[in-house]
């Protein structure tokens, strides 16, 4: 009888427990928290944490059609803006991320508000170790399909 009373307050006990511990982050939610971290460096213009999260071979693709920097080009257009406390502030609205299978390789693609509207950012992690480092990084406009013969039109201006 004494186990039958003392059932409810194990399990009581056993949620308790369970619902206030701190479970470890998947793969997933680290790249997503790398990601956001990344993004916020660039808006409080911290260039040492914005640097730090890309590999050796990191590849930036703008948005302007010469726009493709490798990591010391990139670190070349960003640092006097960065000196001067002037970065970007990208918000995330939707993000999707992908594991390979064996787990050294990820990529992701994130809808991004910005001063530009709404834009897309896409890009691929590596696995250095035991670190993620972001490999690629590209930026892009979204343009309305409605609205292309528009853009195209102003493209072509000289």
């Amino acid at each position: 009888m004494k186990t039958i009373k003392l059932l409810p307050v194990l399990l009581i006990g056993f949620c308790f427990i369970t619902g206030f511990s701190d479970p470890k982050p998947t793969e997933t939610e680290k790249i997503d928290q790398l990601i956001d971290g990344w993004h916020k460096a660039a808006a409080e213009a911290n260039y040492t944490n914005y640097f730090a999260l890309m590999a050796d071979n990191f590849i930036f693709m703008g948005t302007d059609p010469a726009e493709r920097w490798n990591k010391e080009q990139f670190g070349g257009f960003c640092k006097p803006y960065f000196d001067q406390g002037k970065g970007w502030d990208f918000r995330k609205i939707e993000r999707h991320i992908e594991i390979a299978k064996d787990g050294k390789t990820a990529w992701f693609d994130e809808k991004i508000s910005t001063w530009m509207k709404d834009c897309r950012g896409s890009g691929v992690f590596i696995k250095v170790g035991k670190e993620w480092k972001l490999s690629q990084y590209n930026l892009a406009v979204l343009i309305e399909n409605d609205k292309i013969q528009d853009f195209i039109q102003l493209r072509e201006k000289k």
